[in-house]
């Protein structure tokens, strides 16, 4: 049966239910209606009268929602149009955490570089920010980039589609989404339907990602991700510490000790009692340092990052675990009541989180002590490594969670680079037949969701009852959704512009597996 994929009809089928009364006509409306019109209707699109501008390339759309503005080509070309009162646009080869001022001001993104997981993707729909990358005809000059044949110098206008991949040459109007009721009813009744089976929280990182995921109905954080925390003022202090190996590095970590604490305050007071995990650190050496740095590796996605970076650096997630505390503390202080727990990112061995928890533990229990606090956060691990997965069940005995990063995972499992494979391979594989779908956008029935329905039935066996979610952003893909209900987890996470789609998806899941 054909699904609602207009708002008129989307009306029609509320009206019906409505007039009908039962339960079972909400239930029917909410299976009957399209994930992605949810979409469409809660992003920004080209105004009906704008301009019929020319597509002069296409990229992976990786964002959704329209934008329009002026072409920068660096964050401090971004600043200082911004000043001016002017839209912008930033194009690049691609983004590293050092960029996200620039992203965050941006209307828009281009780069030439990177999938629907790479960095400039996750950060651009984290924060609603339409984007395409990996656009392979883009060529970038000192003053000027080529769309192929097609030259725009820096300070014209240029416009992109990230849900269709588009991009034009020229200014276009742009109108931004309003609250419709008829989806706020449609959304409403999706979560009647989940119940507290299936939840869905939010990948946010600051008071203000957690403020719009609470907006868009998110029941918590499932990700914050602390090295998106390491920007601006404290970017030079995380390169300092990287860059120094002796007891030196004290007061450093003083420094970062002090900002992350004021940082997850800000957000746990926004969270309330509401759950919010707390992933410690977990990035490529690479996205925090020069790739000239003498240190810089071959392959850094596979390199000194999440618990090979702690292991090398105990002082890093110590930091780290007594900052989270002290928050923890400063609200109970207030009043207030979080509920916070702390994920230890890129496990392999059970032995390993071991190691890493008993560090964590001493910090949290020392500070616990010291500020007289009772209820400690909860430690779990991120399992993102296939060796991860299949251990499940001994990685378990270590951990209070699991949650499965899933870019990460589907990147290891297919041996495809997350930044490089859909700029030219993926297009072939996707025409060949070698793949019904690009994986990283829709989990790989074939092998991922498997391994993850393994993993999570082997750790109940070990654990009975240790809570399972997945936070990478299949979390808000709605045939991603259907396999991990299937798979038997608690929770899915996604960026907050992802939520509406994800809240109804996970009960259109739901149904037909009640169905069956």
């Amino acid at each position: 049966m054909s699904k609602a994929k207009t708002l008129e009809e989307l009306q029609k089928l509320i009206n019906a239910a409505e007039k009908d009364g039962t339960i079972e006509a909400r239930w029917e409306t909410v299976a009957a209606v399209d994930p992605e019109l949810v979409q469409q209707l809660t992003h920004s699109d080209f105004d009906s009268n704008s301009v019929d501008l020319a597509v002069v390339a296409e990229g992976t759309p990786a964002s959704p929602g329209a934008a329009s503005g002026i072409l920068c080509l660096s964050t401090d070309a971004v600043l200082a149009t911004d000043e001016r009162g002017e839209k912008t646009i930033l194009v690049c080869s691609e983004t590293t955490p050092a960029d996200e001022i620039g992203m965050r001001l941006a209307e828009g993104i281009i780069t030439a570089r990177g999938g629907v997981s790479s960095h400039a993707a996750v950060v651009a729909r984290g924060w609603g920010i339409p984007a395409v990358v990996g656009v392979s005809s883009l060529e970038i000059g000192e003053e000027h980039v080529n769309f192929g044949d097609v030259k725009i110098s820096e300070g014209e206008a240029v416009s992109l589609d990230g849900t269709s991949g588009e991009i034009f040459f020229g200014f276009n109007e742009v109108t931004i989404s309003k609250e419709i009721p008829e989806v706020k009813k449609l959304l409403d009744w999706a979560d009647e339907i989940r119940g507290e089976r299936i939840g869905v929280l939010a990948n946010a990182d600051t008071e203000k990602d957690l403020i719009t995921a609470l907006m868009f109905g998110a029941e918590g954080v499932g990700l914050c991700r602390t090295e998106h925390m390491f920007l601006g003022n404290q970017l030079p202090l995380i390169q300092e510490f990287l860059n120094t190996q002796d007891g030196s590095s004290e007061n450093i970590l003083d420094a970062l000790e002090a900002t992350q604490r004021s940082d997850f305050v800000e957000l746990f007071k926004v969270a309330g009692s509401l759950p919010v995990t707390v992933r410690l650190l977990d990035a490529p050496f690479h996205e925090f340092m020069d790739v000239s740095h003498p240190d810089s590796e071959h392959n850094p996605m596979l390199g000194t990052r999440g618990v090979r970076l702690a292991l090398l650096r105990h002082e890093l997630y110590r930091m780290q675990a007594r900052s989270i505390t002290k928050a923890v503390s400063d609200l109970v202080e207030e009043g207030g009541e979080p509920s916070v727990s702390i994920m230890i990112p890129l496990v392999v061995d059970r032995k390993e989180l071991g190691i890493i928890r008993s560090w964590v533990e001493e910090e949290i229990t020392e500070t616990a002590k010291t500020y007289n606090l009772k209820n400690l956060p909860q430690i779990g691990t991120m399992i993102e490594t296939p060796r991860a997965a299949l251990s499940a069940a001994e990685i378990a005995k270590e951990a209070d969670f699991f949650s499965f990063g899933t870019n990460d995972l589907t990147q290891m499992v297919f041996g495809f680079s997350r930044d490089d494979i859909e700029k030219e391979v993926m297009d072939k594989y996707l025409e060949l037949g070698v793949l019904s779908h690009n994986p990283f956008k829709v989990l790989d029935e074939a092998a991922v969701a498997p391994l993850i329905a393994a993993a999570t039935r082997a750790a109940r066996i070990s654990q009975p009852g240790i809570e399972v979610g997945v936070c990478g952003e299949h979390g808000g893909d709605p045939v991603s959704i259907a396999l991990l209900v299937k798979a038997g987890v608690d929770y899915v996470s996604c960026s907050p512009f992802r939520i509406p789609v994800a809240r109804l998806a996970t009960a259109q899941a739901l149904i037909a597996q009640d169905k069956n």
